[in-house]
Formats: C-alpha cells, structure tokens, sequence
C-alpha cells in the first residue's frame, strides 16, 4: 500500500487531483515520493521544433492525474501543498471517486502509455520541405517505421506513392 494507508481501513478509490500548469509531472513525483499510489498516463508524441521532428512525452491528461486513498478526509493540506497540486476535483464539497474500471481501460491501453502519437494524420496535406520534390504538396498515407512516411505525391497526373524521411514534411 502507501505510507497514508493506516488512516482507515476502507477500500482504496481513485480520485482526481488537478495540477498548476505545466506541473503534472512534478506533482506526480512529489506525490510518489511522499508514499501515494499515483497514476499519471502519458503518451509520446512528435513535434516539430526548429525545423526537426522529435519525440516528447506528454500527459494524456493536461493539468490531472490521479490518485489512490484509502479514505477521503476533510485535511487535504499534505495533497494540496505539494508542489504542482493545484487542488483534488470535487462535486460540491466532496471528492468524487473515478470508477476502478476507467483506470484499469486506460492501463490496459499500452499505445496510450508507451505509443507513439504520430505528428501526421492520414489523409492530411503536408508539404515536402526538401529534396528533389521541395515545395510540392501531397497527402500523407501513414508512417513506415519511425523516421519515414509514406506520402501519396501527384506526379505526372497519376498518383503516386513515395516513401520520404518524416523530417522532410510539413503541415499545410
């Protein structure tokens, strides 16, 4: 269990805690640290930042996470004063419980925690930024691996499908 699990002997309830801007992570440290269960899904995605795609990993949940009590007591000053904790989600005065089956699909979702969110949707128009086609615009099929793109390119008027390095496209 965690270091708060002598309060009561109740079942343990997933609640919400909203976080400051920015500071999930930090509050889901700080929160792990002082011995509370801690769920806090993440997924990887890729942007664009000076010219180049990379990888960077997010919350599924800008600004939340959540957390695991034994007992919802009215002294949340050790919750809310941790750093990046904003304050838990309540419905009027009192937290509300997530149903265990909501955390258990999002866990049970690996592409939610460990894929790849990729920069490009199929079917969206993009613009291939270098190489013998620079500057024409096609339509992006899918990715191949995790550094090319398969892109459908009008060529000679029939459509044509190439595959490019992902860091030669961009968003129309």
């Amino acid at each position: 269990m965690n270091a708060h699990s002598d309060q009561i002997g109740a079942t343990p309830s997933w609640y919400v805690i909203q976080c400051k801007g920015g500071e999930s992570f930090r509050a889901a440290e700080h929160l792990t640290n002082q011995g509370f269960e801690v769920f806090h899904p993440v997924l990887n995605s890729q942007r664009k930042r000076q010219g180049k795609l990379t990888t960077v990993t997010e919350p599924l949940f800008p600004y939340y996470l959540f957390i695991r009590l034994d007992q919802v007591a009215s002294d949340w000053r050790p919750i809310r004063s941790t750093r990046g904790v904003l304050r838990l989600l309540t419905f009027g005065n009192r937290p509300v419980a997530t149903p265990d089956a909501l955390i258990d699909a999002l866990r049970a979702q690996p592409h939610r925690q460990e894929g790849t969110h990729t920069y490009f949707c199929a079917g969206e128009k993009v613009t291939i930024t270098d190489g013998p086609f620079k500057d024409l615009e096609a339509i992006f099929t899918r990715c191949k691996g995790e550094e090319r793109a398969i892109v459908l390119l009008n060529v000679l008027n029939r459509p044509q499908h190439l595959d490019l390095p992902i860091d030669t496209l961009s968003k129309v």
